[in-house]
């Protein structure tokens, strides 16, 4: 007797917290459909082979070099940051740095003792910013560091702002007050980004003159790249209904704030075609990233990348960690074991991807700056400072990072590579920076 094929319906929820309905899904209410096809291809269109991660290396270093020629030569923007000269050892006194990141902001205070005591003393403070203060135009118009300026006279602050600097760089000038053999700094967080130093010779887009030291600090804002990544259907329909739609991709494959949601989708299409978690689908598993309002936040226990990181930590026989969170997060109470086993699988895949492109990355840095300094660094030990939560906390991410990055370079070469985590290095960084540039003015104040 052959199985009764499986009941398939279709339904539709609407939501007012956006502007749009959320699609219809198919649901199978029945047995007879699995999830095998749906995980094979994802699988595929998110393998990072050798020759795939080659190529974006490559096409990274390109981009690099087009976007140091002109300005918007090249998806990446190759920002000059007009840091030219670092923090030498010297600096002393009491600095504080304003660290205003993707979720969280953060206050650190640090007092420096100069060559023989360099950081004295540091510590900081920190909140989450509210969802209401994440939301606004981009044309304020106004300049930032006078704003910050008049907001602390308000206060009656007796402070004065002498450095503005996005945390790649800063955690660059932290990095390398330790370690002078840092050349580069990748954020991977909720966002990313990455900086090196270059010389100024190989900047023609540069018209600054030729003052200071030879080289300067580039922000490459590399969640602009988009060359060779490997996309599915999921990252395609998240960034169509994202906030900036066909913009940040590869910010969007391998950062914090996305890999949670792209797991979601997943989820969301097997749930809908087979049984992974019984007849239903979670209710909390239909809500798209781009529609949850401040209010859902704070009704809602959504699926992140911290979720992805512990569920791929449960070591226990059952799974039964992965059980929790999918019960706290999507609400699912009725999973069974083979569908915890292909949930912590379909974590795997997008964490492998982000973390084996991210890798690429680095090397197409690394290519660039070697290939456009006649060698001047091959052979020598170099250092990568990383920084940010989802290098930080996630090893899985980590471990897949640094492997890409020694297949693509070698044994003999990746020996010479040092990727280094960096703790709270944006906010020393930027401290320290904020020393220099004092120490800068003072000397030629009139």
């Amino acid at each position: 007797m052959s199985a009764a094929p499986a009941t398939v319906g279709t339904f539709s929820i609407r939501t007012r917290c956006g502007r749009r309905p959320i699609p219809s899904f198919r649901c199978s209410l029945a047995g007879g459909v699995t999830t095998v096809p749906i995980l094979t291809e994802l699988k595929m269109k998110c393998a990072t082979p050798l020759p795939l991660l080659q190529r974006i290396a490559d096409a990274m270093a390109s981009d690099m070099r087009a976007g140091l020629a002109a300005d918007n030569g090249s998806d990446l923007k190759m920002i000059l940051s007009y840091v030219d000269s670092l923090p030498t050892g010297n600096e002393k006194g009491l600095f504080y740095a304003l660290d205003l990141g993707g979720t969280n902001f953060r206050v650190v205070r640090v007092q420096l003792g100069g060559k023989q005591n360099k950081v004295v003393d540091s510590e900081f403070e920190q909140v989450s910013i509210p969802q209401e203060l994440m939301q606004g135009t981009t044309e304020a118009g106004k300049d930032v560091v006078a704003c910050l300026k008049e907001a602390m006279q308000r206060q009656g602050l007796d402070m004065s702002v002498s450095a503005l600097v996005n945390d790649a760089v800063a955690t660059l000038a932290g990095a390398k007050y330790w370690d002078d053999d840092v050349l580069i700094a990748v954020i991977l967080g909720t966002g990313t980004n990455a900086c090196y130093i270059e010389r100024k010779d190989a900047i023609p887009k540069l018209q600054w003159p030729a003052g200071g030291t030879r080289n300067m600090i580039i922000s490459t804002e590399w969640g602009a790249f988009t060359t060779d990544l490997p996309l599915t259907e999921f990252d395609k329909d998240m960034d169509s209904e994202s906030i900036n739609p066909g913009e940040q991709i590869f910010e969007k494959t391998i950062s914090g704030m996305y890999l949670g949601e792209i797991v979601r989708r997943v989820l969301l299409k097997m749930a809908s075609f087979s049984s992974l978690f019984g007849d239903s689908i979670p209710e909390k598993l239909l809500i798209p990233l781009v529609l949850r309002t401040r209010d859902q936040e704070r009704r809602l226990d959504l699926l992140r990348t911290p979720d992805l990181c512990a569920m791929q930590q449960d070591d226990t026989k059952d799974l039964s960690k992965v059980e929790e969170i999918l019960s706290n997060t999507i609400g699912e109470t009725r999973s069974t074991l083979k569908a915890r086993r292909i949930v912590v699988d379909v974590c795997d895949t997008i964490v492998k991807r982000g973390g084996r492109l991210a890798g690429a990355g680095i090397v197409g840095i690394l290519q660039k700056m070697e290939q456009d300094s006649k060698g001047l660094i091959s052979g020598k030990r170099t250092v990568v400072a990383m920084d940010g939560g989802l290098y930080e906390h996630y090893p899985q991410y980590r471990n897949y990072l640094k492997d890409a990055v020694a297949e693509l370079l070698g044994a003999e070469v990746s020996k010479n590579i040092v990727i280094e985590h960096t703790k709270d290095g944006s906010g020393i960084g930027a401290a320290l920076l904020a020393a220099a540039n004092s120490k800068y003015a003072s000397e030629f104040q009139i």
